[in-house]
């Protein structure tokens, strides 16, 4: 059997939708999981044609057709497969390259990449848990990473060193520079990740094709990405996605945050339906892919004017692809954290409340636009009318748009004549941990005095002063107590905690350090730690 070129057929099937192209010609309704409408290919009544949007196929329960996106519309059509592709591509509004039948060569150099990347991914896996990756490792670590997390993900380690560039010296170096692992300069092959935390990414079909180092001295940019190749362009790729795809369908919704590790934070504390795109703004290319998926998507980005423009950005790029279906949010994380702070400070309900309230499309394309235009002015409201046209007007669906229009213009009539400009406040405001443990102990103390005169020096160190009147807490006297304890434990081993980053930190300097003391520290920072267990399973 001849083998083509994949690449353009695959871009297809990333950028349309399976049920936008059969309801073109089959009338679809969702149920369950799955859409179904009769059969086009055989005369029946009751429904039996099943199209599966995730995993990109349909299939006839009545006359036994199945096929994909490519083969419906041959069928449908009555068409060759040239003419298909071609189709499809001026739906999808690209440029219909020369078809050419794949060489061996092209063949053969695809999977010398493929066995390349592996490979690397191996050894950087290796040599981060060596010697040389102590402080990657300890990086990773303190980021909340387990070494299941860490053997999931495939992290690693590049070292100084060139070791790519010797560990394949027996490689052509045509074949390495094609990953884009490996540079040429005026001294020869070098490599292109040195002294870097590595996130291998993963194509739709969980092969390796690219990586992404992350600094370890602090020095910019954090993130470097391997270079656009002939497998990895970074426009059309989300990092995660292989991994989110399942949950995805799941969750009938995907979540985008701004970074890799923000990624796999969400992904391991309960939204493994979390991408992010690979340090750069997200593109058309990442829209399609997601609304290939599924259409519902939240947008969670940081508070500040970035993130605000980042969300604004999206929506543009989101418009054309909403349906009367879609449900397409934004969130918004303040007070300058991130997803993997919040999760890591405050857990996972903190996190799944921003998720929960987070801004509808329709309303937050009204927000920006009364908060960028001066619409008590008649100025103003002229250019926030032309704002919101031409952005409706990238919604393909007619009645959709008209129906959203309606909505803007009862806003408009309600509204606007007595508006008064505010600055935008997200719904979720996340309070400083300090704060809101001073709270509680306030209203320990002032609700139980016999627990302060128990705990009076500890209490007394925390120089918080008790006058403030607060909200009685609702915790019972036990409860209460159990607070108290468990906080002057946290305390204790994050002290312990510090002490021993530091001795750590003179040992891998070569500098001296208290080998008794650090392991007096280990001791106690178990038995603390087991009493917190203690206590919080008693809870």
């Amino acid at each position: 059997m001849s083998k083509y070129d994949n690449s353009f057929t695959d871009e297809l099937r990333q950028r349309l939708s399976l049920v936008d192209v059969i309801s073109r010609r089959v009338p679809l309704k969702k149920k369950g999981q799955n859409y179904w409408g009769c059969c086009p290919f055989h005369n029946e009544k009751t429904p039996s044609f099943s199209v599966n949007e995730e995993k990109g196929f349909y299939h006839c329960f009545g006359c036994g057709e199945h096929g994909d996106i490519i083969s419906f519309t041959m069928k449908s059509e009555n068409i060759d497969f040239k003419n298909a592709i071609s189709e499809l591509a001026n739906m999808a509004g690209i440029k219909m390259p020369e078809f050419k039948q794949k060489t061996q060569q092209q063949i053969e150099a695809e999977e010398n990449y493929i066995k390349i990347t592996e490979k690397a991914a191996q050894k950087y896996q290796e040599l981060l848990y060596q010697d040389s990756g102590k402080v990657a490792l300890e990086y990773i670590k303190n980021r909340g990473f387990s070494d299941e997390m860490i053997k999931k993900y495939r992290i690693g380690y590049a070292p100084k060193s060139n070791i790519i560039s010797s560990t394949f010296n027996n490689t052509k170096i045509d074949k390495l520079t094609a990953t884009g692992l490996v540079r040429v300069g005026e001294f020869g092959p070098y490599d292109f990740f040195r002294d870097k935390l590595m996130f291998p990414i993963f194509n739709a079909y969980n092969q390796i094709v690219a990586f992404s180092g992350r600094s370890l001295d602090g020095s910019e940019p954090k993130y470097i990405n391997t270079t656009d190749t002939e497998l990895f362009h970074k426009r059309q790729t989300l990092f995660g996605f292989n991994f989110a795809r399942e949950y995805i369908h799941r969750a009938n919704r995907s979540i985008v945050v701004e970074g890799q590790i923000d990624a796999i934070q969400m992904q391991n504390h309960g939204f493994g339906e979390t991408v992010a795109p690979l340090g750069t703004a997200l593109t058309e290319d990442h829209i399609a892919i997601l609304c290939k998926s599924n259409r519902n998507i939240v947008f969670c980005f940081d508070g500040d004017t970035a993130g605000q423009k980042a969300a604004v950005r999206a929506c543009t790029l989101v418009l054309p692809f909403l349906r009367e279906t879609s449900d397409v949010r934004f969130a918004f994380v303040t007070g300058g954290k991130d997803p993997d702070e919040i999760l890591k400070n405050y857990g996972k309900d903190a996190m799944k409340q921003i998720i929960d309230n987070a801004v509808p499309l329709v309303d937050f394309l009204w927000e920006t636009v009364n908060k960028n235009y001066l619409i008590n002015t008649p100025g103003g409201r002229t250019q926030a009318e032309k704002y919101l046209k031409d952005s409706l007007s990238k919604i393909n669906d007619k009645i959709f748009q008209n129906e959203i229009n309606e909505e803007y213009n009862n806003r408009k009539f309600n509204q606007w004549h007595k508006w008064k400009k505010q600055e935008y406040k997200s719904d979720i405001e996340i309070p400083d941990v300090d704060i809101m443990t001073q709270n509680i102990i306030k209203s320990i103390v002032q609700k139980y005095p016999e627990i302060s005169e128990k705990y009076i020096d500890f209490l007394v160190s925390l120089n918080i002063s008790f006058d403030e009147d607060v909200k009685h807490t609702e915790l019972n006297i036990d409860e209460a107590e159990n607070f108290i304890k468990s906080f002057k434990l946290q305390l204790e081993i994050k002290k312990l905690e510090k002490k021993k980053k530091e001795l750590l930190s003179n040992a891998l300097n070569g500098k001296n350090y208290d080998k008794e003391l650090l392991e007096k520290i280990n001791i106690e920072l178990k038995d603390y730690n087991n009493k917190l267990e203690l206590l919080l399973d008693n809870k």
